[in-house]
């Protein structure tokens, strides 16, 4: 993560634990969070799509937050999402989240009815207005409204927005967007696109997948950023098809079922996700049990006593 800039790096959108009786697990949570930078991920974004915001009430949003703080060690970044109706809603969601100590917050368009370019604009003013670094939220296959490359140089005349995280997985808005502005860091958003994103300058990953790999992850990343293909290119070729699922509209159940694969707590999604099942569960079990098996260290070898 760079100096002063919490959005770099390996960020990872955290899922929200939930127990039995669907009520949100806050010792889950906390204990996730303390794994994920023990396992060197750089920040974490609660509160977002994985973290099934729309299906948490007020009073549950702004406990998240609190507690991802409180969790979260020196040097690991809390940068939730303060996705909201309008700007008003995203506005309080920004203004909570700075009473709560995070670094930034990873900020959507309107939820509502898609809005015009003015409007979006105006958007962002009031999130930015509150003084957090302001990460926005491309992710138009969710929201309905797309933060263009051209709309996005308009919205980054604002002072305070940082940075863009790209879900479109189109390799070449980077390319654009570096042009148009290129003061406002990319990110990327779809982990099967990390590595040629990265490769191309991207400054930090939004991640999912991570939720239950990050070790495996953030060795991506690194490999990444330091441009050595001749390690980062098999690496990915074993990680890509359990990275594919987080741009499936399963995404949310299926981290949390890799969670579970991988020895983690995953638990339950809240309606209206239903839990995985059949031959579409068997491929994310075979999936992350790739992963695990190709990134496994090798036992080390014992010499004659």
């Amino acid at each position: 993560m760079g100096a002063g800039r919490p959005w770099r790096g390996v960020l990872v959108a955290i899922t929200t634990p939930f127990r039995a009786d669907l009520s949100v697990d806050f010792d889950q949570l906390q204990e996730h969070v303390s794994w994920l930078a023990a396992e060197g991920c750089h920040g974490v974004a609660p509160c977002v799509s994985m973290g099934e915001y729309r299906a948490l009430s007020d009073d549950e949003r702004a406990a998240v937050v609190r507690a991802t703080v409180e969790a979260a060690p020196s040097g690991c970044a809390v940068v939730p999402g303060v996705g909201g109706y309008g700007s008003r809603q995203a506005r309080r969601w920004a203004e909570q989240a700075a009473e709560a100590g995070a670094h930034g917050v990873l900020a959507r368009p309107p939820d509502g009815p898609a809005a015009r370019a003015a409007d979006v604009v105006a958007h962002y003013r009031e999130v930015a207005a509150v003084g957090l670094p302001v990460v926005a939220h491309n992710e138009p296959y969710d929201t309905r409204l797309d933060l263009t490359p051209d709309l996005l140089a308009t919205v980054a005349e604002i002072d305070g927005i940082v940075a863009v995280k790209e879900v479109t997985g189109d390799v070449r808005r980077l390319h654009r967007l570096r042009d148009l502005c290129p003061h406002v860091d990319v990110l990327v958003g779809a982990d099967d696109v990390v590595l040629e994103l990265v490769l191309c300058g991207a400054a930090g990953w939004v991640a999912t997948l991570p939720n239950a790999l990050p070790r495996q992850a953030v060795r991506l990343y690194e490999l990444c950023v330091a441009r050595d293909l001749g390690r980062a290119l098999p690496l990915y070729a074993e990680l890509h098809p359990i990275f594919g699922w987080a741009s499936r509209p399963e995404a949310v159940q299926a981290v949390k079922l890799a969670m579970e694969c991988a020895g983690r707590f995953g638990g339950r999604c809240r309606p209206p996700c239903g839990p995985l099942s059949g031959p579409t569960a068997d491929q994310v079990r075979r999936d992350v049990l790739r992963a695990l098996a190709a990134t496994a260290e090798p036992a080390s070898e014992v010499g004659p006593g």
